[in-house]
């Protein structure tokens, strides 16, 4: 793709300079590939029933129309219908749907990167069993091929694949892990040669929220684990995953699995990132062909498993919480009880939001929107709507297991003069462990 970047109207970006007919046909090649079994089935299953609206907060926060979750694949659709469904050859003879525009696309991309995060809310009301997140993030491939991504996510696309991290080079690690250890006074150890478990690092953990880096290394070290971090695969946030980079998506998966393999790990230990356990958990294997070499697991996970096991005690609290669940690693990763597991550890009186678990709101963040500036009216609105449903709980303290949403929260927070601070379940713990 051209770096170059010219913005064309506050509504929509384009990136490389590609003529409007070259951007419809790649994204249409790109929507065509998609459509395999699964793919057909979804579209052929809608019956506009509408549920999918109630269950979308975007949709529920403005009360537009057009952010139903099912409009926001239209251009998918008629890509469907024209090119791959069985009435194909029909519908272009007739024109019964007409081709898709690049002026659609335009429109389109306000509608998959600034108002979805991909949180799944919809697949789970959708009564015929479409998983219109996944069909979302399959649109973005055929955006990201035709150059039709925000210009903020396009940056972070570009540093990325430049330097293997949205947030640093590689060559930087080694002296960015010696700051963190001077100011927090923890030993994290990096590029060992052997370890058994291959710690990673969301972008923000090596720029502003740097305790929660520290965090995990004062945990690690408490529970005795053999572990280190590496400069070749230390980045699990996954940028190509957000934006439909599929070729960056696996180049930045198998950075992180390999250099575990060379290492000698069993395990690669994800940080508290949402996207990081969709791409690294539940997509890695698509780029191996079979089971994967090590395990993959969640902070959240690891904590629950050091808890239970006794490799770490922590001292109990007598304060009531309440906890926001991150629909990635939750609703779409499942991970509902290990957080609540280590919640019941810390001895916090747990106070549920209205909805919560795999039925949660997500945090308005998710899919790169938190990094889409654009869409940062939009986010606050819907921020509102988690605000009202904490203050409801009386809880006197907010917890979250996910860097990404807990940075949505706090500039959410910020931007309605909210005294409540979302709080990270790994940085409790660090703060709680006893001798």
């Amino acid at each position: 793709m051209n770096t170059a970047a010219t913005t064309t109207k506050p509504g929509f970006d384009r990136q490389g300079e590609q003529a409007d007919a070259v951007r419809v046909e790649a994204a249409m090649r790109s929507f065509v590939r998609e459509f395999g079994v699964t793919a057909a089935l979804h579209m052929e299953a809608c019956v506009r029933c509408g549920m999918c609206a109630q269950a979308c907060h975007f949709h529920i926060a403005t009360g537009d129309p057009k952010y139903t979750p099912i409009y926001k694949l239209e251009p998918f659709r008629k890509a469907y219908a024209r090119e791959a469904g069985p009435f194909a050859p029909i519908v272009r003879a007739l024109n019964l749907v007409p081709p898709v525009t690049v002026a659609e696309l335009e429109q389109w991309q306000a509608l998959i990167y600034d108002s979805c995060n991909m949180c799944g809310r919809c697949t789970l009301a959708c009564p015929m069993g479409i998983d219109i997140a996944e069909l979302v993030k399959e649109a973005r491939h055929g955006m990201y091929q035709a150059g039709l991504i925000p210009e903020r996510l396009s940056l972070m696309d570009r540093t990325a694949r430049q330097w293997g991290s949205p947030a640093t080079p590689a060559e930087d690690l080694p002296d960015i892990l010696a700051e963190i250890e001077a100011e927090h006074g923890v030993s994290i150890p990096c590029n060992r040669e052997k370890a058994e478990v291959l710690v990673t690092a969301a972008p923000a953990e090596l720029g502003d929220h740097t305790l929660s880096l520290a965090a995990a290394a004062k945990v690690l070290n408490k529970a005795g684990v053999d572990w280190t971090m590496h400069q070749e695969g230390f980045d699990a946030s996954n940028i190509g995953f957000n934006n439909g980079d599929i070729e960056l998506q696996e180049r930045l998966t198998r950075a992180l699995i390999d250099t575990a393999v060379k290492i000698g790990a069993s395990t690669v230990l994800l940080p508290e990132c949402g996207h990081a356990y969709g791409a690294a958990r539940w997509e890695a294997a698509k780029w191996y062909g079979e089971r994967l070499p090590v395990r993959v697991v969640h902070m959240t996970e690891y904590l629950d498993e050091l808890l239970s096991s006794g490799r770490i005690r922590v001292r109990r609290a007598a304060d009531t919480v309440t906890f926001h669940d991150p629909c990635q690693i939750v609703r779409r990763g499942g991970l509902e009880a290990a957080a609540r597991r280590v919640l019941a550890a810390l001895g916090f009186e747990l106070r549920e939001l209205k909805n919560h678990g795999v039925g949660g709101f997500c945090c308005g963040g998710g899919g790169g929107v938190v990094s889409n500036q654009r869409a940062t009216p939009l986010r606050h609105q819907v921020f509102a709507m988690k605000q009202a449903q904490v203050e409801a709980t009386g809880a006197q303290r907010f917890v979250t297991s996910c860097g990404q949403c807990r940075i949505t929260l706090d500039q959410g927070a910020k931007h309605a003069h909210w005294a409540m601070k979302p709080e990270s379940l790994l940085d409790i713990v660090a703060d709680s462990l006893a001798d």
